[in-house]
């Protein structure tokens, strides 16, 4: 594996936003909607970049669920999220490094993610995904 594999996690911010955005990845990872749906402002909004199928921009909650939904569903239940690190600015903005793997039609995905997370009253608002590795992750949803 050419990523994350190696990576260990350095230092994972408790309370706060971090702590917040620290939630939603484990309700991500169990398939435990009712705490994301208390974690994502109904109007939030999620970016995720490229130029597949499952690039793009959504707007509202429900549009969002349905994104991530699909990373399960077109993975065949395949597709993890390894949290390493969660960082919260002074500003409150938090971002939060994980490692992305799954398998998809003889494909195998292995690529650092990082999000950008805006939040407010102690929700989630934005999300917008930065890879470190976009012609990785293009190829593996192509």
């Amino acid at each position: 594996m050419a990523n994350g594999s190696a990576i260990k996690i350095v230092r994972k911010e408790t309370g706060g936003n971090a702590a917040i955005v620290a939630r939603a990845y484990d309700a991500f990872n169990t398939g435990n909607i009712a705490t994301l749906a208390k974690l994502f402002d109904e109007n939030s909004s999620w970016h995720t970049p490229g130029r597949g199928s499952i690039a793009g921009s959504r707007k509202g909650r429900d549009a969002v669920f349905a994104q991530f939904s699909r990373y399960g569903g077109e993975t065949g239940g395949t597709f993890r999220v390894n949290l390493l690190n969660v960082l919260e600015s002074e500003d409150g903005r938090v971002v939060a490094v994980h490692h992305n793997s799954a398998e998809r039609n003889g494909k195998r995905l292995d690529v650092l993610c990082c999000i950008v997370f805006e939040l407010e009253n102690g929700r989630i608002i934005i999300g917008r995904e930065h890879f470190y590795d976009l012609y990785a992750w293009d190829a593996f949803w192509s």
